[in-house]
Order: C-alpha cells, then sequence, then structure tokens
C-alpha cells in the first residue's frame, strides 16, 4: 500500500532526576554530599532509508516515545543517558507541524535531523555544595523531552515527471525506457500510486515518476491525479504524455491545456517548469491538422514536442535526448525552507481563583516545584525566593489573597503567608 502522508506524535525522553545522597564511609562518615547527575534523555531523530518510497511503517503507529535518561545515583555517578529513538523514512519527506501546517525539515538532503530533542538530566546535590551550604538536601530533577504533533508528507525525489490523463501511455513510456515495471492495461486509472524509475542515456542518469493520470478539477480533489501532485512538485522537468491518435479521447490538443490549467490552480511555481510535449500512440494514425494546432500551442510555450509510441518504442532516443539535455542544463530539485521554529517561550504566568483556592500556572513553575525538597529548610527558602522573583507574590496580593488562603502550584499546596 502506497503510503504518502500520515500524522504522528512524538516525545523525546525526560532526563533523569539528580541525586539527593551524601558519602558515608567508614573512615570518612561525613563526607558531604555527592549525589550524582541525571542522564539526558533520548532525542527523537529522524533518518533517511533509501530502500524505503513510502510511510507506510507510520499507517498503524502514531505514537513514538523515546526513553528516559536514568536517575543519578550516590558517589557522584552519573545516570546514563538514554538512546535516540530512530525513526526511518523515505529521501524526499517533509516535517510539518500539525497544527500549524508548518515546515519543521526537509529530509531531502539525506542528513538526520534531531525533531524533539531530549530533556537534559538534573544536577545532583553535589553540585550545589558550596562553603556556606555544606550539606544540600535538594537537587534538581530532569527536564522534561520536546513533544509534537508532526504531519510527515512524502514528495518524492524525480528529476523528470511524467503527467497527464489516464490512459495515455505514461506507464507503458515509464517501462520502455526503465527497469521499472508498473501495471500497464486498458482502463482508466491503472496506476494508483507514483512508480520510479532510473534512466541513464546519453551521459546523464536522473529518475523518471510516472503520476497517476489527472484529469480535470484534479486540484480540486477529483480523480485519483490530486492525491499525488505533490510528487511533481520537485521534478525539474515535466513530459506532459497525450493520446494524439484520439483513440480515447477526441480533442488532444483540448486536454493539454485542461492538464496545464490544473498544475496553475494548483501551483503556479509548479505550472512555469519546462515542459516535454510527447505525441503518443502515433502508431495508431493522427491527424496532421490538430498536430499542427498542437505545436502552434507548444511554440508559443516555448515546448518542443515529439512523436513518439511508446508500446514500439518509436521516438523514443530523441525524446530521451532532449530529457537528458535539458536535466544537465536545470538547477537541482528544491528543497523546502523551514518556517516553523519554536521559540521556547514559557506561557505568561497566572493566578486563577477556584473553590477558594489561588491556582498559579505557567512560567518555569512546574519544574520547579519539582526542585524543592519541601523538607529541607535551605530548599524552601529557595522556592520562597524564586515566588517572589517571578512575580507570583504580587500576582497573588493583586487577586486579593489574604493569609491564611491556600495556594496551588501544579499540585503543589500550601497556606500564604507574607
Amino acid at each position: 500500500m502506497f503510503i504518502d502522508k500520515t500524522d504522528i506524535y512524538i516525545k523525546a525522553g525526560k532526563g533523569g532526576n539528580g541525586a539527593v545522597s551524601f558519602l558515608r564511609e567508614k573512615y570518612m562518615p561525613k563526607g558531604g554530599p555527592d549525589g550524582g547527575d541525571g542522564g539526558r534523555g533520548g532525542n527523537v531523530v529522524f533518518s533517511v532509508d533509501d530502500s524505503m518510497n513510502t510511510l507506510f511503517a507510520y499507517k498503524n503507529r502514531r505514537k513514538f516515545v523515546a526513553a528516559n535518561g536514568e536517575n543519578g545515583l550516590g558517589k557522584k555517578c552519573h545516570g546514563k543517558s538514554a538512546p535516540d529513538l530512530i525513526l526511518k523514512v523515505p529521501t524526499g519527506t517533509i516535517l510539518r507541524h500539525k497544527e500549524t501546517g508548518k515546515i519543521i525539515h526537509d529530509m531531502s538532503d539525506g542528513k538526520d535531523f534531531i525533531a524533539a530533542a531530549g530533556g537534559k538530566g538534573g544536577w545532583g546535590n553535589a553540585r550545589f555544595a558550596t562553603s556556606t551550604r555544606q550539606a544540600p538536601r535538594f537537587a534538581k530533577s530532569g527536564r522534561e523531552g520536546e513533544e509534537y504533533n508532526l504531519t510527515l508528507e512524502l514528495k518524492m525525489l524525480a528529476d523528470v515527471g511524467l503527467i497527464g490523463y489516464p490512459n495515455v501511455g505514461k506507464s507503458t513510456l515509464l517501462s520502455m525506457v526503465t527497469s521499472a515495471r508498473p501495471k500497464i492495461a486498458s482502463y482508466h486509472f491503472t496506476t494508483l500510486s507514483p512508480n520510479l524509475g532510473v534512466i541513464s542515456a546519453f551521459a546523464q542518469t536522473f529518475v523518471l515518476a510516472d503520476i497517476p493520470g489527472l484529469v480535470e478539477g484534479a486540484s480540486e480533489g477529483k480523480g485519483l491525479g490530486h492525491e499525488f501532485l505533490r510528487h511533481i512538485e520537485r521534478c525539474r522537468l515535466l513530459v506532459h504524455v497525450f493520446d494524439i491518435s484520439g483513440s480515447e479521447r477526441p480533442d488532444p490538443l483540448g486536454d493539454i491545456i485542461t492538464i496545464n490549467a490544473e498544475l496553475e490552480k494548483y501551483s503556479t511555481e509548479l505550472a512555469s517548469r519546462p515542459q516535454i510535449l510527447a505525441a503518443n500512440k502515433a502508431d495508431l494514425g493522427y491527424d496532421e491538422t490538430t498536430l499542427n494546432k498542437i505545436k502552434e500551442y507548444a511554440s508559443q510555450r516555448k515546448q518542443p514536442v515529439f512523436i513518439i509510441s511508446a508500446e514500439y518504442g518509436e521516438g523514443l532516443n530523441e525524446l530521451l535526448e532532449r530529457i537528458a539535455l535539458d536535466v544537465s542544463c536545470l538547477p537541482p530539485p528544491p528543497v523546502y525552507q523551514r518556517e516553523y521554529f519554536d521559540e521556547g517561550k514559557e506561557e505568561e504566568i497566572a493566578v486563577k481563583k477556584e473553590n477558594g483556592i489561588f491556582c498559579v500556572t505557567g512560567g518555569d513553575l512546574k519544574r520547579l516545584c519539582g526542585d524543592i525538597n519541601f523538607d529541607d529548610r535551605q530548599s524552601l527558602a529557595y522556592f520562597q525566593r524564586m515566588l517572589k522573583n517571578t512575580g507570583v507574590i504580587d500576582l497573588l496580593e493583586k487577586e486579593g489573597i489574604e493569609e491564611g488562603d491556600t495556594v496551588d502550584i501544579y499540585g503543589i499546596q500550601f497556606d500564604f503567608v507574607f
């Protein structure tokens, strides 16, 4: 099954927590704090696999979570960092931010990409020892890993795209000039998914893509071709195949104009790509007047016309020679630039009174609560200072809090004292 678009959820691993530990050995009864740091959480990494040509691997499994880092231990032993979670995708896959639709990364460069970074490990209490604070009884918790809802979208990397109405001979042409063996039959929509073939001719090697037949209204979702228009967006050259014999469709020029109009509706940039017109099924005979009209139309658009018979191989050498020449002169396929930037801005701190309790959210308060040892006087004093420095105390007073009222910060509740 050909799957070229799917939604997935990814989450990097959480960093391990720092340890609160004190050295206790026979000759060192008061060896001091020796809590180690937590390990880093695993990244979620996308990697290109050249053997893949579909996103079928993500059809049934949609949630991918990397492992968490291990917690720190005593004797300043650091926790083990978690391995990265590697997700294989075909070349040409684009990662989009699902909520905004903006591009995060284009996997066309063939390099691994960290889509979600693992959380850093928390510091152990050995890190907080100073000359005045010789026995810290607190450590930092590990940071949460990044998480995203992504849309994976495959845009095939092909140099040349075969376009045209159904049953005009695109698959036959592909099978005659490459080793690809697409299904070929005399009914419409025989080709249900794009097929790729590699051509080595006239000192050039390039990839040819057979795109399922377009129809009028394809840009609006009609027919099968609209599902695969994205696969010709990277093509540097389009070969527009049509039935010059009129055996299937009586108006070849009208078909050419209609397909070009659909390309224009879908993408003006795509419609401006160089085109070669391939008048196929010439072995069945054709009307010279119709051919002259097509050549006049093509001349106005500076597009060459080749008369071929894909089934019998007539005219294919001349067509391939022109394709090879054009491909050698055209710029490389487009690479889509990053559009989505996670600026990592913290949520604004907010105070809301619910059922007599002042609930505080936002900022970095969730992480702060995870770092605090509420049984330790020094750690609690640090917590109180941070509430004052981040403006939480001022916001509570602005909301009319009174001494003895209950404050809730991400599940941590305490009585407010001026």
